[in-house]
């Protein structure tokens, strides 16, 4: 069954330095140093390369995983860019600031009047409105406190969001170097001939290099037998 789950080309950096970490590993290497050629080597090299997918599939869980934290990390970073580039959080912060400023002002002004004796409605609303704005201030003041206490109980700050991210990432390579690569290059490295190079065959010895016609007209020149010996003899006598 074939699985939609692809290798992504900016993970193929990370699918290589898996494979770099498992021709490391000792059985690999002792087995590619049996090559001198270094031929079994690169071989294998091109082979996980070429089969990219099909070994990332035995670790498709945690490369799933992976890729669901890089998309949720990437969506807080892009709100988190809004947010900073909208003029909310400078209204949160000038909110309690400019209030409670204000009502530092109105409120000692308005009782000032009152107790200068000035009449009419203006000391009064002075103090009316400096209470308003203390409210305002104090309001805006706990808003931000708790905005700040819920970043921090949620972690989602940019540094939470790269050790999430690190984690899932190492694990997907973890689940790949184990179920993988490891498993793909000795299932090669099976199939492959063996490196060594086969026995030469022995020489050939000295008799075998003479030529059939050369031993017959050997043999004829010196006739051998009971016969031969007979007359050697008698031509030695004579």
């Amino acid at each position: 069954m074939s699985d939609p789950l692809r290798l992504r080309p900016e993970d193929r950096g990370d699918y290589e330095a898996v494979l770099d970490r498992a021709l490391r590993t000792p059985d690999i290497r002792n087995a590619v140093a049996a090559d001198p050629t270094g031929r079994s080597s690169a071989r294998l090299r091109l082979r996980a390369l070429a089969d990219a997918d099909e070994v990332a599939a035995a670790a498709r869980d945690a490369y799933r995983q992976y890729l669901a934290v890089r998309a949720s990390a990437r969506e807080d970073a892009r709100g988190d860019t809004a947010t900073a580039g909208s003029v909310l959080p400078a209204v949160a912060v000038l909110t309690p600031l400019v209030a409670g400023s204000s009502a530092v002002v109105l409120l000692p002004l308005g009782h000032i009047l009152r107790w200068t004796g000035v009449r009419g409605t203006l000391p009064g609303s002075l103090i009316t409105a400096g209470w308003v704005l203390a409210l305002v201030a104090a309001a805006g003041a706990l808003a931000a406190l708790g905005a700040l206490l819920v970043t921090a109980l949620r972690g989602s700050g940019p540094a939470a969001h790269t050790a999430r991210l690190e984690r899932a990432r190492e694990a997907w390579q973890r689940a790949l170097l184990t179920h993988g690569m490891l498993p793909h290059l000795r299932r090669c490295l099976a199939e492959e001939p063996s490196p060594l190079p086969a026995p030469a065959a022995p020489p050939p010895r000295l008799k075998d290099t003479v030529p059939q016609a050369d031993r017959t007209r050997r043999a004829r020149a010196h006739p051998a037998g009971p016969q031969s010996r007979q007359d050697s003899h008698l031509a030695c006598s004579d």
